[in-house]
């Protein structure tokens, strides 16, 4: 299953991965439902193979395993935006308004919140999303 790239990241920059409406612990209670009600209503003259029933475990067990990596991957790569926001500090930005302008300035600090890193752009709360370029400051020229 891929996931497009329009809901793979968000507009601050973190990557929202994909949810079920019940849940890792929903699925495998229906499956074992579902199971359970397989072997209750079978035909006694031709029942069920238990092989499949093995296998039908295993798959379900590799794919929540499969689950847990990806959500420890989108855990790691929401972190490492969170670093690279902090590493932003004290450089100059370019970001866009929401009315499509372009506008210039120094990173105070950065702030972290349910919908991910807000950068202090001079006074302003800008999302990872709209930054556009960074460059570091240029220091100040020695007093004579």
């Amino acid at each position: 299953m891929s996931i497009p790239a329009t809901e793979a990241v968000t507009s601050t920059g973190l990557y929202n991965a994909p949810t079920t409406a019940t849940g890792n612990g929903g699925d495998k209670d229906m499956f074992l439902n579902l199971l359970v009600a397989q072997l209750r209503y079978q035909d006694p003259s031709n029942p069920a193979d238990s092989g499949e029933f093995l296998a039908q475990n295993a798959q379900f067990t590799a794919l929540e395993k499969m689950q847990d990596v990806a959500d420890q991957t989108a855990a790691l790569l929401n972190a490492q935006i969170a670093f690279g926001a902090a590493g932003m500090v004290s450089k100059s930005v370019t970001y866009q308004k929401a009315d499509g302008t372009s506008v210039s300035g120094v990173v105070g600090s950065v702030s972290y919140d349910a919908n991910g890193p807000m950068l202090l752009v001079d006074g302003e709360q800008v999302s990872l999303g709209q930054i556009q370029s960074v460059s570091a400051t240029p220091s100040p020229a020695p007093a004579a």
